[in-house]
């Protein structure tokens, strides 16, 4: 089973918001395609939601280098999670 990750409150709070915004990107995307907005409008929103959620991803995984691997008690937990690191790096970047 995998471990949590605690985050401070602040944190917490700023990722929860990002991701908000990104739900409302994804929401207005719905409405554009049900309204027949033009699709140049429409992609545009593509990109802006895609670039939204790659740097929500690229805040995650800095702060799982930071977090994550620096509070590792024991040298083979450091392993365990770079092993998952890379793990997700890897999927992260076939996308």
């Amino acid at each position: 089973m995998k471990s949590k990750h605690i985050r401070r409150g602040l944190d917490k709070r700023a990722l929860v918001v990002r991701l908000r915004k990104i739900k409302g990107q994804i929401e207005a995307l719905e409405k554009m395609i049900e309204t027949d907005i033009d699709c140049s409008d429409v992609l545009m929103q593509v990109v802006s939601a895609r670039q939204a959620l790659k740097s929500f991803s690229e805040e995650l995984i800095e702060s799982h280098m930071n977090e994550c691997m620096e509070s590792a008690g024991t040298r083979s937990e450091g392993r365990r999670h770079l092993q998952s690191l890379l793990t997700v790096l890897k999927r992260y970047a076939a996308v």
